[in-house]
């Protein structure tokens, strides 16, 4: 109906999940107590439920008891929305619409069905469910479904903290974050989800640096420019990047400042990366990013050894990304990113990552103890050889003769 091509299909039938694993050679039972079976056909997964109806919801999450049912009209009455209500009969064609899904797609409107406050009590994650499809879509929230987000808000923490996790991804990584953000901000669940990034409100900046507003406006306006399906690691690392402004913050004699605003943001967006439990390979990357979004102001007065290293950051593309959005958030100025990215694209991996000229047994053989210098010696010949300054072992060796005389 919108136009768009299908991610994937489910199948609701009136077939019990018994009949359903009977019909097909591959199947899982995952849900079968819920009325939900996988079934595999070459390489697509279909996922079908058997028509139902649901008990109390005492979790907050699951249904307590299902009642397995025989027509898809009360089977659509516990869904979410209404937009998410309809079902299309495989054999005519028809969209079997109970809800009112069918105007509510055309009139750009989120609806839960039947009472909001029911349906979000049954399942706390359909208030930021609602939030997402709003921005994804550009739709409203309908205004009773908009108010019971609000009054339920500060329940949304009997979710799972992976849950919250991935759907605050996936309003990351849509294309619409920002959107989704403002939304978020306005039913009062952010603040209950990340009061961190709550907290960006209303903090002012220097205008000769920001002239867009505070941090707030500024991490909205990152967050507009992050482009549908980009790393979640950079989407997170972009609303985060200046989360140790409001911890930092003191108006000093000159302008506005944050000194340490980097060391504070790195422990605070790792604590919210331990509380969300995102992987450990994500949060470094993460962390990475903030730890280094400030470096970008010394790229034309590194030393060519101090940007080689610089370049070898992981994912360094994102690096470079994350100060692109930085720079269009703030200033507007784009001298220092395509500087920066010249040079990362024009250095070889050889270049950047040569292969050393000296090895420890290298010193061992030259007459030095094995210790703690080793390490220095290595880094001196290797930051030599980055610079172009020796090109050989011999040449490597004399230089640390001269730094460090063998006894």
């Amino acid at each position: 109906m919108l136009g768009r091509t299908p991610d994937d299909f489910d199948v609701a039938t009136s077939a019990l999940p018994d009949q359903v694993l009977a019909l097909f050679e591959r199947t899982f039972a995952v849900g079968a107590h819920f009325g939900v079976v996988l079934v595999c056909t070459g390489d697509i997964v279909t996922e079908v439920a058997t028509f139902r109806s649901d008990g109390a919801y005492s979790d907050g999450r699951h249904p307590d008891a299902v009642r397995f049912s025989a027509t898809p009209e009360e089977d659509v009455k516990r869904r979410d929305f209404t937009i998410n209500g309809m079902m299309m009969d495989p054999v005519g064609g028809d969209v079997l619409d109970f809800v009112g899904g069918r105007q509510d797609l055309h009139a750009g409107v989120i609806r839960a069905i039947g009472d909001p406050l029911q349906r979000f009590t049954e399942d706390k994650l359909r208030m930021l469910r609602a939030v997402r499809f709003a921005a994804r879509f550009a739709f409203e929230l309908d205004p009773a479904t908009e108010k019971a987000t609000e009054r339920l808000a500060s329940q949304i923490g009997q979710v799972s903290r992976e849950r919250v996790r991935d759907e605050l991804t996936r309003m990351l990584t849509e294309g619409h974050a920002r959107r989704a953000f403002e939304l978020l901000d306005a039913t009062g669940l952010l603040v209950q989800v990340l009061p961190e990034v709550a907290r960006l409100k209303g903090v002012a900046q220097p205008p000769q640096y920001h002239p867009e507003g505070d941090v707030w406006v500024h991490t909205l306006l990152l967050l507009q420019d992050l482009p549908a399906r980009c790393p979640a690691a950079l989407a997170w690392g972009a609303l985060l990047h200046d989360i140790g402004k409001p911890a930092t913050f003191r108006v000093a004699p000159d302008r506005i400042r944050f000194d340490g605003h980097v060391e504070v943001g790195i422990r605070i967006a790792g604590e919210i990366c331990r509380r969300l439990r995102f992987p450990n390979e994500e949060t470094e990357q993460i962390l990475s990013l903030i730890a280094n979004h400030m470096r970008f102001a010394d790229v034309r007065r590194m030393k060519e050894s101090t940007l080689k290293r610089f370049f070898r950051l992981k994912h360094f593309d994102q690096h470079l990304a994350l100060h692109r959005l930085d720079c269009l958030a703030s200033h507007g100025s784009l001298d220092l990113y395509d500087f920066a990215r010249q040079r990362f694209e024009t250095l070889s991996e050889e270049q950047v990552r040569p292969r050393l000229l000296i090895t420890g047994k290298d010193l061992i053989d030259a007459g030095y103890h094995p210790g703690p210098q080793f390490s220095e010696m290595i880094a001196l010949a290797e930051d030599a050889q980055l610079e172009g300054v020796v090109t050989t072992r011999e040449q490597a060796l004399a230089l640390i003769a001269e730094n460090w005389p063998s006894s």
